[in-house]
């Protein structure tokens, strides 16, 4: 059975930093093709907004506009952990944040950006993260 777990969530001040991580049991980062990896967010009323995402076979990556400069995806394949490093956090920001993994479903694949999240068979349960001075 495969789990995603989020963890590294919290408050934050405004301009604030946070590492969120995705923590993959059940199938293996690693493996020959890779994982794609997404990391989304949501908030109240609004859509679920694709933030960045990663290809756990070769490192390519890709990052939403809204976050490009400020955020950095990585993976760490021995540790079956995606991170999500979070930097000047705005109070526009504040969401639940997810993880989202599929067997070799790479950054571009479908055109530029990452895969939408009706393609991601594996999610975790998503992590609070608040902006707030």
């Amino acid at each position: 059975q495969v789990h995603l777990v989020e963890s590294g969530g919290g408050l934050v001040q405004p301009g604030g930093s946070l590492r969120l991580s995705c923590a993959a049991s059940g199938i293996t980062l690693g493996s020959l093709g890779g994982y794609g990896v997404g990391w989304f967010r949501q908030a109240p009323g609004k859509e679920r907004e694709g933030v960045s995402c990663v290809s756990t076979w070769d490192g390519d990556t890709y990052y939403s506009d809204s976050v490009k400069g400020r955020f950095t995806i990585s993976r760490d394949n021995a540790k079956n952990t995606v991170y999500l490093q979070i930097n000047s956090l705005t109070v526009e920001e504040p969401a639940v944040y997810y993880c989202a993994a599929d067997r070799s479903l790479y950054p571009g694949q479908y055109g530029s950006g990452c895969p939408v999240p009706g393609l991601y068979a594996y999610w975790g349960q998503g992590i609070q993260v608040t902006v707030s001075s």
